[in-house]
């Protein structure tokens, strides 16, 4: 499932179906059920790596989440992340940079951001903001954002060598799927808190955005750094390719429960004499 929305030689981002369910059979039932059930496992191995950097591991998972808005970032968030230990979770979102962010190389605020020894990080947006919106809106130079193409690939591989495992996923949805979402978010007063007028702006520049993520995904995915494309229009199967995705990175890592730092049949013994 988690190779069929992988980012590979020959990519082509229109030719992606937001629609579909590339690897999975079932419709809805199934793959909720499918998520509850890989929330043991997931919940594990989070727990088996916090536990782990409290005897010296100081590996990590960092989880870069790309999209339109309404694609479904917060419910990744909320029903995929949220299914583990929140004390080893640290999320990020990344808005329009502050005046003091501007000031530093663009890569500076996410470096600051990066998930420490044992934790999960997420960012809701990410440094990939400065190729995207940063090309479409011309917020810098032509030269400078090709520029930054080959700095992100060369950061993304020092951050994956200091044993971070990094997943990059584009949730894609399809500008109908959107405009109902959006609607939705105008027919409903306790979504209103949800809704930006910008965002139907933003929509003008569907197909400027769709270049450039096409741009962004072929020059940045790489063999340890790859981007993967989920399908996003049905909302319970890209919680299901996200959760599967975290649930492979933390068992390429396997951590393991650190041993007893002191005697445990002493304390034993102390507790039962206590």
């Amino acid at each position: 499932m988690t190779e069929m929305t992988r980012v590979s030689d020959g990519f082509s981002l229109a030719d992606v179906d937001p629609d579909s369910t590339p690897g999975f059979d079932g419709g809805k039932a199934e793959g909720e059920t499918a998520l509850r059930d890989g929330v043991d496992e997931l919940s594990e191995l989070q727990e088996r790596l916090f536990a782990a950097s409290r005897a010296g591991d100081t590996r990590n998972v960092l989880l870069v989440i790309q999209a339109m808005d309404t694609a479904g970032k917060g419910g990744i968030v909320r029903h995929v992340v949220g299914q583990v230990d929140p004390q080893g979770v640290a999320l990020r979102s990344f808005k329009a940079p502050t005046d003091e962010e501007r000031s530093h190389h663009f890569l500076w605020r996410i470096e600051r951001a990066l998930p420490g020894p044992g934790m999960i990080g997420v960012f809701d947006r990410s440094h990939y903001e400065d190729v995207l919106i940063g090309r479409v809106r011309q917020l810098a130079p032509a030269d400078e954002i090709e520029r930054r193409y080959g700095e992100i690939v060369d950061f993304e591989q020092r951050i994956v060598d200091s044993g971070t495992e990094l997943i990059k996923v584009m949730l894609h949805i399809s500008p109908d799927e959107q405009k109902k979402r959006l609607q939705e978010r105008l027919d409903r007063p306790d979504k209103y808190w949800k809704f930006n007028p910008g965002d139907i702006d933003e929509r003008s520049q569907w197909d400027a955005y769709m270049e450039a993520y096409q741009i962004a995904l072929t020059r940045t995915s790489t063999e340890r750094a790859p981007w993967y494309v989920v399908p996003a229009n049905r909302k319970w199967y890209a919680r299901l390719a996200v959760q599967r995705l975290l649930t492979d990175a933390l068992r390429r890592i396997d951590p393991q429960w650190p041993d007893a730092d002191f005697d445990v049949e002493h304390e034993r013994a102390r507790l039962a004499a206590s």
